[in-house]
């Protein structure tokens, strides 16, 4: 009997999915894809894209929020509208929390939704043409090292002010990461001209500045927030079991504990096995594994486990043509670094 199988996202975890539509077409299935967009950018390529590596058309897939009424199998969205299901898989992605700052309140920025990169990327080019200007990024993780030194990418050779940019970080740079990576990744800002504010909690945010924990003032012309990222807000809005961070949570088959029809992978889940890192490549890894469990609950085939794997390659853009690499025990910086990234990324 054909039934239908809703996706909420168009991410990493969904790519395989999306791509073999019409085999669930083939089988007399209706499809749905919801997003709050056209595109779905590829978040591992944001910062090129900040820093003029990269265009827009580049890093995006052609492909809104919901809240999900999971006992009457229906979606709801913003616009009041619903579309019923008999199998959903969210790869709703995940956002930067704004730590309740208004909307409306100019010159910061949060790094997710890339699109929001887009914007600052125009403005800093506006504020650079006009006057010496000094950029903050709160945060010390991947995210704020990568912007950081695609910001001075963005505006170097093209006759503009250089600006200033000073990372705070609440205790180290790269806290989590291995000694290696964090030297490299701290003497190419150090060369950009970054500064580095280590032991330097940001208590308050204003539109032209911040004040840290010890009192000390910044102004600043532009704020990116860059505090790590959380799940969807959708699931815990709609009563779906979740994990400790909010992701919906997901049996080793990608599949909710409560709902036997909903699948996730990527960023909005929490894998009830054990919790995995904030990274592109577990929801690549998710994608067949999703693809196969999606089938099998419209056709009544078995399902697939889902095992995350190894170790990781991890590749850092650190602007300017150049990155940092890590895998197991090899760890090493320069051109090569951002040229394996680069085609990686491209390839994808």
């Amino acid at each position: 009997m054909a039934k239908h199988l809703v996706l909420v996202g168009g991410g990493h975890a969904h790519m395989v999915t999306l791509a073999n539509i019409h085999a669930f077409a083939g089988k007399g299935h209706r499809v749905t894809v919801i997003g709050p967009s056209e595109h779905h950018y590829y978040s591992g390529m944001g910062p090129g894209m900040l820093g003029g590596t990269y265009s827009p058309s580049d890093i995006r897939f052609a492909t809104k929020h919901v809240v999900e009424k999971p006992d009457e199998r229906q979606i709801e969205l913003e616009s009041g509208d619903t579309i019923p299901y008999d199998v959903v898989s969210f790869n709703a992605g995940s956002y930067v929390p704004r730590l309740n700052l208004s909307e409306d309140i100019e010159n910061i920025y949060t790094v997710k939704p890339i699109e929001r990169l887009l914007e600052a990327q125009t403005r800093i080019k506006e504020l650079a043409s006009q006057k010496p200007i000094t950029i903050g990024i709160i945060g010390g993780g991947p995210s704020s090292v990568e912007i950081a030194g695609n910001i001075r990418q963005l505006t170097s050779g093209y006759g503009v002010n250089q600006p200033r940019v000073k990372i705070f970080v609440g205790s180290r740079l790269m806290t989590n990461f291995p000694e290696g990576v964090r030297t490299r990744i701290e003497k190419s800002l150090k060369r950009h001209g970054v500064e580095i504010y280590t032991n330097s909690l940001v208590q308050t945010i204003e539109s032209d500045g911040i004040i840290l924990a010890s009192g000390e003032r910044h102004d600043l012309d532009i704020i990116f927030l860059a505090i790590g990222v959380k799940p969807n807000v959708l699931f815990e809005n709609s009563g779906i079991p979740t994990g400790p961070d909010g992701g919906m949570l997901v049996n080793s088959y990608l599949q909710s504990i409560a709902y036997p029809e909903m699948f996730g992978g990527g960023d909005c889940i929490y894998f009830q096995d054990h919790p995995l890192d904030k990274v592109g490549v577990y929801a690549v890894r998710q994608n067949p594994i999703l693809y196969n469990n999606l089938m099998a609950a419209l056709e009544g085939g078995p399902l697939q486990v889902f095992n995350p794997g190894g170790d990781y390659l991890l590749i850092f853009n650190m602007g300017g043509g150049k990155g940092v690499l890590r895998k197991k025990w090899l760890t090493f910086d320069g051109k090569l670094a951002f040229i394996i990234k680069d085609y990686i990324d491209r390839k994808f």
